[in-house]
């Protein structure tokens, strides 16, 4: 009685594995197939941009603006490990973006030219003279321009919690 019990089920749970497997295969299929515009690096961001760069601009002052979603073209990004960006935004000006707490990188190349858009805190901050070195260094510029660098930029700052990267 026990053994027939168990091949019934057996034999029934095969016909139910049979109905549910070509359905999970389309599934798979049509979720891995669908055309997702960015890549995402980070936290989970959506597209939506709500600031300007000259609203951020006029509105940070001497505080930090949390939340935060710029977009812009990227222009180049560490060739070292992917650990900043810069991109130009709408209004002409270079911004540099780097990752809150080192916790997600970016390609470190073949992402020239692409879209992106950052959500985090923007600030005005002051780089310093070795800051700047170290990022020329990473972008790969000769020791010969590094050592041009001679004083402090105080530029708008800029933390992503996440980025998306046009495909």
């Amino acid at each position: 009685m026990i053994a027939k019990t168990i091949a019934i089920y057996f034999v029934n749970l095969e016909q139910k594995m049979k109905k549910l497997f070509l359905p999970s295969i389309l599934f798979f299929i049509l979720v891995s197939c669908t055309d997702r515009p960015y890549g995402h690096y980070g936290a989970a961001i959506t597209d939506e941009v709500n600031d300007s760069y000259s609203a951020v601009m006029k509105n940070v002052g001497n505080r930090e603006l949390e939340n935060v979603s710029l977009t812009g073209e990227i222009i180049q990004t560490c060739a070292k490990k992917g650990c900043w960006l810069k991109m130009k935004v709408p209004e002409g000006d270079t911004l540099m973006v780097r990752f809150r707490d080192y916790g997600f990188f970016v390609p470190r190349q073949g992402v020239e030219g692409k879209k992106a858009i950052v959500k985090g805190s923007a600030f005005m901050d002051t780089v310093a003279v070795e800051m700047l070195r170290h990022y020329a260094e990473d972008a790969g510029e000769s020791e010969k321009d590094i050592l041009k660098i001679t004083e402090p930029e105080y530029v708008l700052g800029f933390i992503a919690d996440g980025v998306l990267i046009e495909k």
